[in-house]
């Protein structure tokens, strides 16, 4: 299939840096962390000029892999016209996802009357789709969804255990994060539960690129930029692992949602996404189009020496244990307001990301109301939503397992942002209902106010606020605005606004 690739003028591609890559004010996360992942379009855009001279792997295998015809999909002879895609629902497909996707109304997916207008799709409905792109990027799939996101296919995954096994460079690298010195499989188990993209997945991409797992660099290669996006500012594992996981979301959800339909490339130039893979190629395919120019990316995705096939020497076939993250009829165990009864709270933020750049709009910010100074770690209490298992509890952040076996990975999971390290609860602990986890602070980003920011998980993948899995709390249904950190709260008649200021309209007693 010939492909399309687009050269925009310069100015088109800075404006689609910036939309793309700058957060809003509220809850603009990042200390090290987050900021790291927050990528500028400054940045970016220095990061593609240091990438334009890569047009080979800095590492890879001697393996010749044919490509496998799209899994659900029936593929048609090379060069001859497709008139009409016969296509097989994934799981998490939408109907407006796939009417982006593929350019069509959605009225002309058929059979259109008896697909669900808002919720998921069943798995494996077959549905005709009228061809209306000329050329796209391949269609084999590369990645499951279940080892792209940190999932249930990561239960019993160790990554000290791996790195040390494997000796390579990574087994002895240590740096300093957030003014502590941790060691380099710490730094991808960091990044990993909190991105929530597979370890096994950044450990390829770092083996790939730099070759640290299993070996040590190579002469030519540069050890403060071992990925290679040489942000100036930047250096260092950590800082490469978190851009990696920040490019990787921006594909896979982008997908998911059917806003992000293009990857551009190292040189600047756009190839249209085969409406035919899953979000977890998406996002593979993304994260490679940033290092490379259209050419070299086909080889390392689609020749010799290429990505998948590493990726399969290092952890086996990862379609053998291909599992649905998002099961038909997935619904929201209750919830309530994550603060104590009779307390006054506001609203301070409507649906935005759910963690950095390229995760969905899935959280919301809530702030005390208690008169103290604005960033002063408040004396109000986040409390849990509902009964689990603390399976996280470190860098101002607490993840909530809900279905109490202690994995993050697996069921429904909150997340809760932004409580001061100061009394955090303890991982592993057991909590009931409204049991007290931290208190709401600035800390851990370059927040405007104290508050804490929640959002959800389902077996690892990051939902949004509205969409096939409404977010209710204490019966009020999050409604999201046209921007970040806009929206309300609904319950019947009464309305709650998200405001920063505090506002009265933003005000909620549970």
């Amino acid at each position: 299939m010939r492909w399309t690739f687009r050269y925009p003028p310069l100015l088109v591609f800075q404006v689609f840096a910036l939309i793309c890559l700058v957060t809003a004010l509220a809850c603009n996360y990042p200390g090290a962390a987050w900021q790291s992942g927050d990528i500028s379009g400054d940045a970016l855009r220095q990061t593609l000029v240091a990438q334009q001279g890569l047009t080979t792997p800095a590492h890879g295998i001697d393996a010749t892999v044919t490509p496998e015809a799209a899994e659900g999909v029936e593929s048609t002879p090379p060069g001859s016209p497709v008139p009409e895609y016969t296509y097989l629902s994934r799981s998490g497909d939408t109907l407006a996802a796939l009417s982006s996707r593929f350019s069509v109304p959605a009225e002309q997916i058929l059979p259109a009357q008896t697909l669900p207008p808002e919720s998921y799709l069943p798995v494996g409905t077959r549905l005709f789709i009228p061809n209306n792109l000329a050329g796209t990027t391949p269609a084999t799939l590369l990645m499951p969804d279940n080892a792209f996101v940190y999932s249930p296919a990561t239960v019993g995954f160790d990554i000290l255990e791996y790195v040390q096994q494997a000796g390579g460079y990574l087994s002895t690298y240590r740096e300093f994060v957030d003014g502590e010195e941790i060691s380099g499989a710490e730094i991808v188990q960091r990044v990993a539960s909190e991105s929530s993209v597979s370890p096994r997945l950044l450990l390829a991409l770092l083996e790939y690129q730099a070759g640290w797992v299993r070996g040590q660099p190579k002469e030519s290669s540069n050890i403060q930029y071992p990925l290679g996006f040489a942000v100036p500012g930047r250096a260092g594992l950590y800082q490469e692992m978190v851009m990696a996981a920040t490019h990787l979301n921006i594909g896979y959800y982008g997908w998911r949602q059917g806003t992000s339909l293009e990857l551009r490339f190292a040189d600047g130039s756009t190839g249209r996404i085969s409406p035919q893979v899953n979000p977890g190629t998406a996002g593979v395919q993304n994260i490679f189009a940033k290092f490379y120019k259209p050419e070299p990316w086909q080889t390392v995705l689609y020749g010799e020496g290429n990505f998948p096939e590493l990726y399969r020497q290092m952890f086996g076939d990862p379609w053998i244990d291909e599992e649905p993250l998002l099961p038909d009829g997935l619904l929201q165990p209750q919830l309530e307001l994550p603060f104590r009864p009779g307390e006054p709270w506001s609203l301070s933020g409507g649906p935005h990301l759910s963690w950095n750049t390229g995760s969905p709009r899935g959280a919301l910010d809530f702030s005390p109301v208690t008169g103290e100074a604005i960033c002063a770690v408040s004396r109000a209490w986040a409390t849990a939503a509902a009964p689990g298992v603390i399976a996280r509890a470190a860098n101002n952040v607490v993840a909530l397992d809900l279905d109490g076996d202690g994995f993050e990975g697996t069921g429904w999971v909150l997340v809760y942002v932004h409580l001061a390290n100061n009394e955090l609860i303890q991982a592993g602990r057991q909590v009931a209902l409204d049991e007290a986890l931290g208190h709401p602070s600035c800390e851990r980003g370059q927040s405007t106010g104290k508050h804490v920011h929640l959002a959800r998980k389902y077996n690892g993948e990051w939902l949004p606020a509205e969409g096939p899995i409404p977010y209710l709390l204490s019966g009020w249904l999050v409604r999201a605005g046209e921007r970040n950190y806009q929206g309300d709260l609904v319950k019947g008649e009464q309305v709650v606004s998200a405001n920063p200021s505090g506002a009265r309209r933003s005000q909620i007693v549970r």
